[in-house]
């Protein structure tokens, strides 16, 4: 770790991170060694996430916050280590496998939708996997239910759609499938304070009432944490410090390392 994170001290072991997290334990990542190609990003990582409960991984580019998304997904290399949904070992699984018998979506960070297809078609694209094609229809009609924003534009084509609106539909596209953990890599990122607002708003509804497991990535540290349960920071693929969200904001290191303060 470069010097200016040794005032970090010691880095938190499995049994910490596992204190931060109920019985109940949903996702767990042990020892991981993780990367791209001969590339490893991540070393003996482990992460431990309850059902329900929300997860953010914060620090520096390329910490590897991206690449645990990644690697719970089935994106990168993995070289040892195991990646498990409530105990069954899914490391090796492909993304397609992932979604469709463990039910983990990835929201993307860039821009993902569709903008020439109508924003109903967008939505069925989240369920273009499943086996039955009247279940993405009947999922679909419950979301456009639920989000006011998108039933109103249901017809039109996504590219009318505002930036908050976007990201509203990538994340409610990943909900056709009905999945328990949501991977979310930076939802705030390019949007304008009051989508922000309206995402983080979202993502809290589907963790209290749907009871969603989330993980996200954010570049905005300070939102990310005031809305995660727990948080990690990440320093050069390993696990620096680990807390409840609302204590790593009092954390004197990490405001002065993340939080501008």
């Amino acid at each position: 770790m470069s010097s200016q994170y040794e005032v970090l001290g010691k880095a938190p072991g499995p049994e910490d991170l596992k204190n931060l997290s109920s019985e109940d334990i949903h996702l767990t990542i042990k020892n991981l060694n993780a990367g791209y190609g001969k590339m490893e990003i991540l070393h003996n990582f482990d992460l431990f996430v309850s059902k329900a409960q929300s997860l953010c991984l914060i620090g520096p580019n390329g910490a590897g916050k991206s690449t645990i998304l990644h690697s719970i997904y089935g994106f990168t290399n993995i070289f040892s280590g195991k990646i498990e949904i409530d105990g069954k070992e899914i490391t090796n699984l492909t993304p397609a496998e992932k979604l469709k018998s463990v039910g983990i979506a990835y929201i993307l960070q860039d821009n993902s939708v569709f903008p020439d297809m109508t924003v109903e078609e967008n939505l069925l694209m989240g369920g273009f996997i499943k086996d039955k094609t009247e279940e993405s229809y009947q999922e679909a009609e419950k979301i456009l239910d639920k989000y006011e924003r998108l039933r109103n534009r249901r017809n039109q084509p996504a590219k009318v759609l505002s930036g908050g609106e976007r990201r509203l539909l990538e994340i409610s596209r990943a909900l056709v499938m009905k999945p328990s953990v949501l991977l979310v890599d930076e939802p705030s990122i390019g949007l304008e304070p009051r989508y922000i607002d309206m995402v983080f708003e979202i993502l809290g509804d589907l963790q209290k009432n749907e009871k969603k497991t989330i993980i996200l990535v954010e570049q905005n540290a300070k939102k990310g944490l005031e809305f995660s349960d727990i948080g990690y920071v990440l320093v050069s693929g390993q696990t620096a410090i680990a807390g409840r969200g609302d204590d790593l904001l009092k954390n004197d290191d990490v405001g002065r390392l993340f939080l501008g303060g």
